[in-house]
């Protein structure tokens, strides 16, 4: 086997995500054939290599597995925080494997949520360039003219002086004093639906993720998870590559507490 970076050895055994993996080898809690490594860049073969993290020699390599989780608000989305009172790690109930994230919710955010052991994939999905769609349902509380819509479509500057890409938003409603839309980005930066609305003037009363890379959560209850099907990977995978983007709309998505339809408008 051809020699790799030991963090994404690390990574793709489960043992720790890419980043957590270069900052254990940073404080030299990992050895190779006996002999600590704080080099970023070095190469091991992991079949001919002995690999140990605090001393512990690393799990056998298993097929990667990629968990969907539908997350309801009221979540954070980190692996461990000992000031959150919730986690969605707390979610995965009769999950025996250690996944991580890909990418992250608000606490207050539903929907969509990709997490595995499979630190390439993640990677992969994450990095800039690959462009993944994520499909947002957006409720804004008040009016939110139709000039503001297209200012989210062509892109904003958010307070932190970052500036938007283009987006695509479709599905308009409106109601008494709210509006309700989905938003289609290519990036993903903090916070950045509820900061893109705050910058055309609106307040986000209720936001959930209707789909990331094709994949969504349609059918499975808030709150519960399911491993994706080889199919299901494939077009997470393709949507990296320049596959075709899921046009979502928020169909299976549950109305937020509080809100009904009456005659094709949402009420309070």
């Amino acid at each position: 086997m051809a020699a790799e970076r030991l963090q994404k050895v690390l990574s793709r055994r489960g043992v720790a995500s890419r980043r957590e993996a270069e900052a254990w080898i940073l404080a030299g809690r990992v050895r190779v054939n006996g002999a600590v490594v704080t080099e970023l860049g070095t190469r091991v073969d992991p079949a001919a290599d002995d690999v140990e993290v605090d001393g512990e020699a690393l799990p056998p390599e298993q097929a990667p597995v990629v968990v969907l989780l539908h997350k309801p608000a009221g979540y954070v989305t980190t692996v461990k925080d000992p000031h959150a009172e919730r986690t969605v790690m707390e979610l995965l109930v009769g999950l025996e494997r250690r996944v991580y994230p890909v990418g992250r919710l608000d606490r207050d955010t539903r929907g969509v949520l990709i997490l595995t052991d499979d630190g390439d994939l993640a990677h992969t999905l994450l990095h800039p360039s690959r462009g993944v769609e994520k499909v947002y349902d957006v409720w804004v509380r008040g009016e939110l003219p139709d000039e503001a819509l297209t200012r989210l479509a062509e892109g904003v500057e958010l307070r932190d002086g970052h500036v938007t890409r283009s987006a695509r938003v479709s599905g308009v409603e409106r109601g008494e004093a709210r509006v309700r839309f989905q938003l289609a980005l290519k990036e993903g930066h903090k916070r950045q639906v509820r900061e893109m609305v705050r910058a055309v003037g609106g307040q986000v009363a209720n936001l959930a993720r209707i789909s990331f890379g094709g994949v969504t959560v349609d059918g499975l209850d808030e709150g519960a998870w399911r491993l994706l099907t080889p199919a299901e990977v494939a077009r997470l995978k393709r949507s990296a590559g320049g596959g075709d983007p899921l046009r979502a709309g928020a169909r299976g998505m549950a109305r937020p507490k509080g809100w009904a339809t009456r005659k094709g408008r949402e009420q309070r």
